[in-house]
């Protein structure tokens, strides 16, 4: 799970918030089973999670995304509007969720989910630009296990500049320019910024 917003920036062009939420990867650490050459019983080791349900989306939300959200936010930017964006796949959970809602709301946040229109990729922030950017950048790197590919990722998104996700949603906002352009439709091409 990848977070990130628009960046905020003072008058002077000094970056307040580089728009950095954090990455958390779909993962368990747990001991080994059994003894083998690699590794002895009982060492721990870090594996994919296989399963990504609702309970699981919706705990990420509420147990690393919100508290991340509420960690970085400026005390001046809290009384406006947070929209965290989803896709429409079927495990993530509903913007009216209960438990979302109630990690959502309170100490001066308004953090609110939406989710990506249908079939357009291109209203996906993450499938403009950062996915490949991060993934250039990992790939440089040439994980072996695991515990080495999150960690190539997060440095990957930490070696991010600024600039550069601003240009992502610079782009963004012409997609949306383009799109009411036509009516709607897709017949267009990517605006890059």
């Amino acid at each position: 799970m990848y977070d990130r917003v628009l960046d905020h920036c003072l008058t002077c062009g000094n970056v307040l918030f580089d728009g950095r939420i954090g990455i958390f990867p779909f993962i368990v650490t747990e001991p080994a089973k059994k003894n083998n050459k690699n590794r002895a019983a009982g060492t721990l080791m870090t594996k994919p999670l296989l399963s990504i349900t609702q309970d699981v989306i919706r705990s990420y939300l509420i147990e690393k995304v919100i508290p991340a959200i509420k960690g970085k936010w400026s005390d001046c930017s809290r009384t406006s509007t947070i929209y965290m964006q989803q896709d429409t796949t079927r495990p993530h959970i509903d913007p009216l969720d209960a438990k979302f809602l109630e990690a959502a709301q309170g100490n001066g946040f308004d953090i609110r989910l939406t989710c990506q229109p249908p079939n357009n990729p291109n209203l996906n922030v993450l499938d403009l630009e950062n996915f490949r950017a991060i993934q250039s950048l990992q790939y440089r790197q040439a994980p072996r296990t695991i515990d080495e590919l999150v960690e190539a990722i997060n440095k990957s998104f930490e070696e991010l500049s600024p600039s550069s996700l601003n240009r992502v949603f610079l782009t963004f906002q012409e997609c949306m320019i383009e799109i009411m352009k036509c009516k709607g439709g897709n017949n267009y091409k990517i605006p890059y910024m």
